[in-house]
């Protein structure tokens, strides 16, 4: 792994740990942090008030550049991996289920977007 690569994995991991406890603060539960899925990895998995939260971390230097970064594909993945996440953790089974994104921005507060996609494709931008 190069250098560069190391740092933005890096960068990523502290991104994950700062969302989290974010959440935490929030009053989430976490379920799983860096679930391996067979279609990959889901940075958070939270629970909060009958709701499984699927949450997307992004480390990115403006708001903006952390929602782009969300492509359509890792949207599919991610949706993949939540159904695979469900499937094996049976309590999870009946519980709603909610796409957000979390974009960690330097040292400020964590910015985070409810239902920032849906399984059918839209994103949070195509609502209002």
């Amino acid at each position: 792994m190069t250098g560069k690569r190391q740092k933005a994995e890096a960068r990523g991991r502290r991104a994950e740990k700062w969302a989290a406890l974010w959440l935490m603060l929030k009053g989430y539960r976490i379920a799983a942090m860096r679930e391996k899925t067979p279609s990959g990895e889901l940075d958070i998995v939270a629970c909060k008030d009958g709701v499984l939260a699927i949450i997307e971390v992004k480390a990115r230097d403006t708001l903006e550049d952390g929602i782009n970064a969300l492509t359509r594909h890792q949207q599919q993945r991610i949706i993949r991996g939540a159904s695979s996440f469900t499937g094996r953790r049976r309590q999870y089974a009946g519980l709603a289920i909610r796409y957000d994104l979390m974009v960690i921005r330097g040292w400020r507060l964590p910015h985070h977007v409810r239902q920032a996609f849906w399984p059918e494709g839209r994103s949070a931008s195509d609502v209002n």
